[in-house]
């Protein structure tokens, strides 16, 4: 199941969309699926039916997250995001549209002094991501 010598996963905490987000998430990325999942049940600290635990992977990088049963003062922060490096064009332009559907936009689609085309989205889950064409010199 996933990459059994991958040592550090970046852990997602949501309240009551894991499984959107996760399902959302797969869908954009090649290679990608969900590897694990368990729900909780009835007369459990969390919504029956919502994420207990989880793990998925996007392009073979495996993620974790949960549902927490807990409503925090805190979420997701720009201040850490997934940097995605794009073989093509069409591929960032892809993600840039869908992940930025709902979400904010930190820094436009655009040519900049470290990148031909990048891209700065925060996605409707709150989640950060930063899009970079791969640098083919």
């Amino acid at each position: 199941m996933g990459n059994p010598k991958q040592k550090i996963t970046t852990f997602l905490m949501f309240e009551g969309k894991a499984e959107e987000a996760m399902n959302f998430y797969i869908s954009l990325f090649e290679n990608s699926e969900i590897l694990t999942i368990s729900r909780y049940g009835a007369n459990e600290p969390g919504a029956e039916g919502t994420v207990l635990n989880a793990t998925f992977s996007l392009n073979g990088q495996q993620f974790m997250c949960i549902d927490s049963s807990i409503k925090h003062e805190f979420s997701f922060t720009p201040a850490i995001s997934l940097f995605v490096t794009c073989e093509t064009e069409e591929e960032v332009d892809h993600l840039f549209e869908k992940l930025s559907e709902g979400g904010n936009v930190y820094m436009p689609l655009a040519s900049y002094p470290f990148s031909e085309k990048f891209g700065w989205v925060g996605d409707k889950y709150g989640v950060t991501w930063q899009l970079t064409l791969e640098n083919k010199n």
